[in-house]
């Protein structure tokens, strides 16, 4: 048996030893990350105990009693595949084949040039997150002219860190203005056309996050010319094709335009709003190439890069879009259904904006209106944000975004009635 003195000289012993493993520790130089700005807004939401409590933080779509939705359409494709008892197998790098052809469809159109001369090299990807990683990937290695990528001043956050981890150098033009919580059209073709010869320039095809605003068809044939004349390179992100307006073609006029003019677009979808499949990460990355040889080309280094970085992409919810799009009557029945949400969205936006002005609300609210998309710039200053998380539990980002998608007949007059009062100093 050991004494108790020589197992207490013993510790005593091993103590130094794992005071100096603490102070060597592998992860001793890592220091503490900012919170993400969206989950936190989330988090401070669940701890709140009002019966009031609203999040418009979040940019997922909700229905009218404030609940997550699951289209009718997906329940039905889920209930197809059940019966088809498919297999798990893996699918190819670059996803169900299906999947990517009724995908490009969507976007492109049928009868658009690259897809009928077979020179549209396209990928699956973990939705429009892991679509711009691929995208942006490839333009670190391969786009000859120029590593420089210009973002709209805002864009969304994770453009910003997605460009830097892939080698971009990030800069910016002008979008959107701030005294007229419109677009800064002027100052947009100004900084695009002082940008060198040859930049990759992003642009949101659609409901721009996280302003909602757009540039109309006209600004749009004017930017094409812009981007053309400046050998520019045009990236689009679609991330709410159909979502945005209620109409797919309408959302798609700017990625369709700029092919028919001859740009070799590069473009990122997402399936997370159009089809409220967040969860399941479906998306897609395409390459409008000159020819069918390039296509080649280009498809074997996407696969090069996605498969050190995934491997292969999931397929159970690149099924549930196929079966959506490629059958008919579900295709239909979707196209009802994406306007359907669109429509609650923009009904959301004439209450706030009416009873707004019914409360005599100082400050110009059309923007709440001419806005279009999940989101809205309200124009809110960060005290006035601060007070109404603080007074009235309604949780926003600093900047004074909000998702329209949480407002609902329950509680769109009691969160105007708040955004009143701390506007006026009376909250």
């Amino acid at each position: 048996m050991i004494s108790t003195s020589a197992l207490t000289a013993s510790r005593a012993a091993a103590r130094p030893i794992a005071v100096a493993r603490r102070g060597i520790s592998v992860w001793g130089s890592v220091v503490a990350g900012p919170p993400d700005p969206i989950l936190g807004v989330t988090e401070k939401f669940k701890a709140d105990k009002s019966p009031k409590k609203i999040n418009l933080g979040v940019g997922a779509y909700r229905d009218g009693n404030g609940k997550p939705y699951v289209l009718p359409t997906v329940k039905k494709a889920e209930q197809k595949l059940f019966e088809a008892k498919m297999d798990k197998e893996y699918l190819p790098i670059t996803g169900l084949g299906s999947f990517t052809k009724l995908a490009a469809e969507l976007a492109y159109g049928k009868d658009s040039k690259p897809l009928v001369e077979d020179r549209l090299a396209i990928s699956q990807s973990i939705s429009g997150t892991g679509a711009l990683r691929i995208a942006m990937a490839f333009l670190g290695k391969f786009h000859e002219t120029s590593k420089t990528i210009y973002l709209p001043t805002p864009t969304w956050g994770n453009h910003i860190p997605i460009a830097k981890d892939s080698g971009l150098t990030v800069k910016h033009y002008k979008y959107f203005d701030k005294d007229t919580v419109g677009l800064d059209f002027e100052g947009m073709k100004a900084d695009i056309k002082s940008a060198p010869d040859g930049s990759i320039v992003l642009l949101h095809a659609c409901a721009h996050n996280p302003t909602g605003v757009d540039p109309t068809e006209a600004q749009w044939r004017e930017l094409s010319d812009l981007v053309k004349e400046k050998k520019h390179f045009a990236f689009f992100d679609m991330a709410y094709q159909g979502f945005a307006s209620g109409d797919i073609l309408k959302d798609a006029y700017a990625v369709r335009y700029f092919v028919e003019q001859g740009h070799q677009i590069l473009l990122c979808q997402s399936f997370a709003k159009n089809m409220g499949l967040y969860g399941e990460r479906v998306g897609a990355v395409s390459f409008v190439c000159d020819s069918p040889e390039e296509k080649a080309k280009v498809d074997s280094q996407l696969k090069i890069i996605v498969r050190p970085m995934y491997s292969n992409p999931p397929v159970h919810g690149a099924r549930l879009v196929s079966e959506i799009l490629g059958n008919q009557e579900l295709y239909n029945e979707w196209l009802v259904e994406v306007k359907g949400m669109a429509d609650r969205i923009i009904d959301m936006r004439t209450k706030l904006y009416d009873t707004l002005v019914r409360l005599e609300t100082p400050g110009e609210w059309k923007h709440i209106k001419s806005q279009i998309g999940m989101f809205s710039f309200t124009g809110l200053k960060p005290e006035q944000v601060e007070k109404l998380a603080e007074k009235a539990s309604i949780y926003l980002t600093k900047d004074g975004r909000i998702s329209m998608a949480g407002l609902n007949d329950g509680n769109v007059e009691y969160f105007a009635e708040s955004v009143s009062k701390a506007v006026k100093g009376t909250l």
